[in-house]
């Protein structure tokens, strides 16, 4: 998606996707990493999620990426939290506490920018690319996250000819094909979501969501 996609859809409010509490596939899973506390989580498209706060209360480092100004400035707002700001080669960086969110474009981030990221925490970044970019995403933005880094993938799966994304369908095949060279891969969950529940999309038969463990070799 271009990123001006994005930034209408913050500056017209259309942000459905936004969660108004943690990811519960989160906050079940987020264990099984045994991530050490004071460790740094990468958090990638990452809009104002609330996921980046509750990271931040185990006691890890956050990192996020986002296009939109806008959501960090709400993100920092929302949570009475006063920034402060700087810019460098990667775009604004904003940081209070444990946390800071580069307001800059994720394929931007080299190596060096991620090299002490013990984590990654995907929920709404791999789902929001269509397959163009899901595939530079892999090669490129994890493919520079160091040795031993550990994530924990949430994607969703649904008949992808029924709908146009975003959120787009990421078939359990898909992230094999785009993370098995470089990472192990599990799937330690996968639920549907029923047509009732309200982070159910419109016009789909089915929807099912399914999580990842991934760890760097």
């Amino acid at each position: 998606m271009e990123a001006a996609f994005w930034h209408q859809r913050w500056a017209d409010n259309q942000i459905g996707f936004h969660q108004s509490a943690p990811t519960p596939l989160m906050l079940k899973h987020w264990s099984s990493l045994d991530v050490p506390a004071g460790s740094r989580v990468l958090v990638p498209l990452c809009g104002k999620s609330l996921d980046m706060a509750w990271l931040a209360s185990q006691g890890h480092r956050v990192l996020g990426v986002e296009l939109s100004r806008t959501a960090v400035e709400q993100f920092f707002a929302e949570h009475g939290l006063t920034p402060a700001i700087e810019e460098s080669y990667y775009g604004l960086h904003y940081r209070a506490g444990p946390i800071e969110i580069i307001v800059g474009d994720a394929f931007g981030l080299d190596a060096d920018a991620l090299r002490d990221c013990a984590a990654v925490f995907d929920r709404a970044a791999i789902i929001a690319l269509p397959p163009e970019l899901r595939v530079r995403y892999a090669d490129e933005l994890y493919a520079r996250l160091p040795a031993g880094c550990r994530g924990l993938l949430i994607t969703l799966e649904y008949p992808q000819d029924e709908r146009a994304g975003p959120p787009f369908s990421v078939s359990e095949d898909e992230v094999h094909a785009r993370f098995d060279r470089e990472w192990n891969v599990e799937r330690i969950d996968r639920r549907p979501i029923p047509s009732d529940n309200p982070g159910f999309i419109g016009g789909v038969s089915k929807l099912d969501t399914a999580v990842y463990t991934l760890h760097k070799r």
